[in-house]
């Protein structure tokens, strides 16, 4: 069976997200593999340029439901990038252009973002499955913890 690989025009095509800060990552904080993505991140991001937020904090649904992420079944990340949020493989590899070591990356931008979204969303909804599913966010460290835009709601941090 050939894979459907959706538009390029599709509702994840980056846009402007105005009034948020510039180098956020919102991710979902229960998944196993976007909070071990968000470790990567701080370990390669030497000048801590970056920060995060959980979709399931409340700045974190505040920042899904403008971007038109369902907070409650998250089908992408988003990072803010000069004004700008990019989703799905987007990004994943904007993100990645800006730490130490990978800023390469962006060549894999060439590839039809209908490809790389394809791949993404096979991740991403076998995430749970793969990666495993936390019950409550992760425990952020003291170095994550300064790097947090919002705590998750609830005092259920593990």
């Amino acid at each position: 069976m050939k894979p459907h690989i959706p538009a390029a025009g599709s509702r994840w095509t980056p846009r402007p997200a105005p009034g948020w800060p510039d180098r956020l990552i919102l991710f979902d904080g229960v998944c196993v593999l976007c909070s071990s993505w968000v470790r990567f991140v701080i370990r390669r991001d030497e000048a801590c340029r970056f920060r995060f937020v959980p979709i399931q904090s409340s700045r974190g649904r505040q920042l899904a439901d403008m971007l038109g992420i369902t907070p409650d079944d998250p089908e992408t990340n988003a990072v803010i990038l000069d004004g700008m949020a990019y989703f799905k493989s987007d990004s994943v590899l904007m993100a990645a252009r800006h730490l130490r070591g990978l800023q390469g990356a962006g060549i894999l931008m060439a590839l039809p973002r209908g490809l790389r979204d394809w791949l993404y969303d096979r991740v991403a909804r076998n995430r749970y499955a793969w990666f495993g599913r936390d019950e409550a966010c992760l425990l952020p460290t003291p170095e994550l913890a300064a790097r947090l835009l919002d705590q998750p709601e609830g005092a259920g941090l593990r």
